[in-house]
């Protein structure tokens, strides 16, 4: 089915790279209008140009999302610009991995805690009343499948994860409360093979270090289906909650992870 977002605007945080490029892409496609924005201000700029040239609308906006003085900036000129917004992807996020919860710095610990809970704080804050103006929408919040179970040497990943997943349920209440058409869930994505595992730093005894992770050695061992997911998969997830498809899904989360989350098989040779 072509068109699921069609006419509708959205906006996609950490949409440069991996799974939020992915979504930037399908959204595109399926005929949204999207605001895609990230620090990374080579990349963003090159996504969108190479999805404009392909039919799509995309403009992508440089963005802190743990500054609250630039998300009042955008949302003021989301809403000049387009008078409205439908859709708001809250995906930007980073892992820090340490061997042990006492290795983590304190540096580190409020440094992921505000990219990963302050920013989706934020995003909700300063979007819901623009959203509400038009009569609702969907809010689709990246969580994680650490954000559903324990993970050693990213517990304090795990809690900003599992926070996410508390929070798009509480806000889903808010808002059907509030009657306002705006429905709330999360994504709890698994072993996805994306760029982020070559950035995941490994804390105060990596020395700055990347942590030598390959999801899909990872994913062969762990994964009932037996291989990494792949951005796209996580996307078309996201596109059910965002569209009308899902128009009767508020409050809940959509686990996409190869099976982890549900139990283990024996591995086949």
């Amino acid at each position: 089915m072509a068109g699921q977002v069609e006419g509708k605007v959205a906006l996609v945080t950490g949409g440069a790279s991996g799974i939020g490029e992915a979504i930037v892409e399908l959204f595109a496609r399926e005929g949204a209008t999207v605001i895609a924005t990230d620090i990374d201000e080579l990349r963003g700029p090159e996504l969108a140009k190479r999805v404009t040239s392909a039919g799509g609308k995309v403009i992508f906006l440089e963005q802190d999302v743990t500054s609250e003085e630039r998300w009042i900036e955008m949302v003021a000129e989301i809403g000049k610009r387009y008078g409205r917004l439908d859709i708001l992807v809250a995906n930007a996020g980073i892992g820090i991995a340490v061997p042990s919860i006492v290795d983590m710095t304190l540096a580190d610990w409020r440094k992921q805690n505000a990219i990963n809970l302050d920013g989706v704080f934020l995003s909700v804050k300063h979007c819901l009343p623009l959203m509400r103006k038009h009569g609702g929408g969907s809010i689709v919040m990246m969580s994680s499948l650490a954000g559903l179970r324990g993970a050693p040497g990213l517990s304090a990943y795990s809690l900003t994860k599992g926070g996410v997943r508390l929070f798009a349920k509480s806000i889903a209440m808010e808002c059907a409360a509030a009657g306002d058409g705006i429905r709330v869930n999360s994504v709890h994505p698994g072993i996805i093979d994306t760029p982020i595992w070559g950035k995941i730093p490994t804390g105060a005894t990596g020395a700055g270090q990347n942590a030598p992770i390959d999801p899909e050695e990872r994913a062969r061992v762990a994964t009932p289906l037996g291989r990494a997911g792949q951005a796209a998969e996580i996307a078309s997830g996201v596109l059910y909650l965002a569209s009308d498809a899902s128009r009767y899904v508020t409050g809940s989360e959509l686990v996409i992870d190869g099976g982890m989350n549900a139990g283990g098989v024996p591995r086949r040779a």
